[in-house]
């Protein structure tokens, strides 16, 4: 013995909680479906992504034959729907900011 009196360890309150209930201060994890994921962001977000000419007809069914080995800018809504196709990552970015959309960039 040290001549201290023994303390007894007590755990943090604002750490613990009863049960099946959230402790304050720590995160809580919801259930987000893949359609409401989609929403997220709708018609305030675009994501901007490079992608190759070869996978151009998979995001962009309508666009026509293009040359193998190009780099084109897609921007995408939130949902992933198409909505521009551009030569330059400036042109995608203007058409964005015209349209007051957010940019995020997908790599």
């Amino acid at each position: 013995m040290n001549g201290r009196p023994k303390t007894e360890s007590k755990a943090d309150p604002r750490r613990t909680a009863p049960l099946g209930q959230a402790a304050p201060n720590q995160a809580t994890q919801t259930h987000v479906t893949q359609e409401e994921l989609a929403q997220i962001g709708e018609g305030e977000v675009a994501y901007l992504k490079l992608m190759m000419s070869e996978d151009i007809r998979r995001a962009f069914p309508q666009a026509p034959e293009l040359a193998p080995g190009l780099k084109l800018f897609a921007l995408l809504s939130a949902d992933g729907t198409p909505i521009l196709l551009a030569d330059s990552k400036a042109a995608a970015l203007a058409n964005a900011w015209e349209h007051e959309l957010e940019t995020v960039s997908l790599h």
